[in-house]
């Protein structure tokens, strides 16, 4: 047994939880924050068998799409930082998925 967790962008939490539904992959959904972008996340925890990780993983990668997206980077007040960046809007790429896959000792349902 494995324990996937699965951190996506908000855009793509429907539509994965819908996948998960219909292959019958039982998941918890999370909301969480992102540290680097400060947006909404969603966190996925799957606990699944051994064989039916590269299908969830699957399910994972063609379901979230990476997308380029522009944000303002802050002004620095203190002039010893270089703010030659403050308030120009910069691209960046959000959406995707961060997947980590664990090893699970003991599972228990109660």
């Amino acid at each position: 047994m494995k324990l996937i967790l699965a951190i996506v962008q908000d855009k793509d939490s429907q539509r994965l939880s819908n996948k998960f539904i219909d292959a019958n992959v039982r998941a918890t959904k999370l909301s969480t924050t992102g540290g680097f972008l400060k947006s909404g996340n969603t966190t996925f925890i799957v606990g699944i068998e051994d064989e039916r990780v590269d299908e969830v993983l699957k399910l994972i990668k063609d379901t979230c799409e990476s997308r380029e997206q522009y944000l303002t980077a802050p002004i620095h007040l203190d002039t010893s930082i270089d703010s030659y960046m403050g308030g120009r809007p910069i691209e960046v790429q959000v959406g995707g998925a961060t997947v980590f896959v664990m090893p699970v000792e003991s599972f228990h349902r109660y």
